[in-house]
């Protein structure tokens, strides 16, 4: 049996229509007849492989929506966060894998059927693992392992670009002259759908529209210095947990021995945002976006995240449960010195502090005993309507300072 092109190409015709957003990248991937995969799968090439049998035996409607199941994959980027958490959390192995596979898929479908896009059979959903809806992969990974609610699912296989790890029936870069994207393709097609969805807000589930308003406001500098920040924290806490996911080195000098590693423990982050009258809407909006980024930063532990509001006073710290969720609270005059107090006086205490401001506040003038991260929102002309020659005190030395670009 052959692959049937003609009825795969009339699916993602049907899957553009009702996911117009979704065009731009539903016509990027290039299509692979494949034997070896179970239903379709995609790579992080954006290769698409089909295997003729589920082709012919799958109704159209349904192609349709696995079509969009697979491209969501790769425009959430589950093969880099799949690499990432793996690394993070020392998941290895194939459970492991088809358990972010299970994740990911549950992240996706819980906002892509219905209104025109038929639900494939077998596709899993939050709901089918009593889980609840609108949670990202990391979320759900620490909620579920497998058992029996997953015996029916092992056949699940969307390949490396849902969780990152290549499978053998994968082609090469440009094996069998099938070449696949290349970094700046990648980036045009993201931006392409995420500029789509902008366009129809009212249209668009809140899943994709979160996706979009993350990718108008792409990884920044300073991001990259929070997450030396992160690591340098870990590193000085030091190991204090066993695990036998990574064995010890030492189990090489013990034949039929294995001893377990030490693994380091994640480091608490405080969070301290300025809410004072000076900080726009739009600042306050973009602060949140960061506040997402440093969740993603510590591993997608939001339990090891705590957020507070701080202007001339300092606010209750919240734990990270969802960015768009926390309430920022001010609007006064702003005295900084009262926001870290509070951070540095939660329990447990922080091993980094997050500040993000317009810089428009006094300093502590004793160093905080942990790691902290200035994030300076960026200004132009006066920084004082009744005062132009009015310059804010920089942060001091002691304070890694980035500045924020919208």
């Amino acid at each position: 049996m052959t692959l049937d092109l003609d009825k795969l190409y009339t699916a993602r015709l049907h899957a553009a229509k009702v996911r117009p957003y979704l065009a731009t990248a539903l016509f990027a991937l290039h299509v692979v007849e494949s034997r070896r995969v179970p239903t379709m799968a995609v790579d992080r090439r954006w290769r698409c492989y089909a295997s003729p049998v589920f082709v012919d035996v799958t109704p159209v409607e349904e192609l349709a929506g696995v079509w969009v199941h697979e491209v969501s994959h790769l425009l959430r980027d589950h093969h880099g966060r799949g690499d990432r958490v793996a690394a993070e959390r020392d998941l290895h192995g194939p459970g492991e894998r088809l358990r972010m596979n299970i994740a990911a898929d549950c992240e996706i479908n819980d906002d892509i059927y219905g209104d025109g896009l038929a639900r494939p059979e077998g596709a899993v959903a939050a709901g089918d693992l009593g889980l609840g809806d609108g949670q990202l992969m990391e979320d759900y990974l620490r909620r579920f392992s497998l058992g029996p609610c997953t015996d029916g699912l092992v056949w699940l296989d969307c390949g490396s670009g849902a969780d990152g790890l290549e499978r053998e029936w994968e082609l090469g870069d440009g094996e069998d002259g099938v070449r696949g994207l290349r970094g700046h393709e990648l980036d045009a097609v993201r931006f392409r759908v995420a500029e789509a969805i902008k366009a129809r807000p009212g249209d668009v589930p809140k899943g994709w529209r979160r996706w979009a308003e993350e990718a108008f406001h792409p990884p920044q500098a300073w991001r990259d210095l929070l997450g030396a920040a992160v690591r340098s924290a870990a590193s000085a806490a030091g190991g204090d947990d066993y695990t036998y996911g990574r064995p010890a080195r030492r189990s090489a000098g013990l034949p039929g021995v294995v001893l377990p590693s030490l693994r380091r423990r994640p480091p608490q982050v405080s969070v301290v945002i300025d809410t004072s009258g000076s900080v726009s809407d739009a600042e306050l909006g973009s602060a949140l976006l960061e506040v997402a980024a440093i969740g993603r930063a510590v591993g997608g532990r939001r339990d090891l995240v705590r957020v507070l509001s701080c202007d001339a006073a300092a606010g209750v710290a919240h734990p990270l449960c969802r960015a768009e969720g926390i309430a920022l609270i001010g609007g006064g005059g702003t005295d900084l010195r009262a926001g870290f107090e509070r951070a540095l006086r939660t329990a447990p205490p922080p091993d980094v502090v997050v500040v993000l401001t317009d810089g428009q506040t006094p300093w502590p003038t004793v160093r905080p005993r942990c790691r902290t991260v200035v994030g300076l929102f960026a200004r132009e002309g006066s920084w004082d309507e009744e005062d132009p020659d009015y310059i804010p005190e920089t942060p001091p030395d002691w304070a890694k300072v980035v500045h924020l670009k919208e």
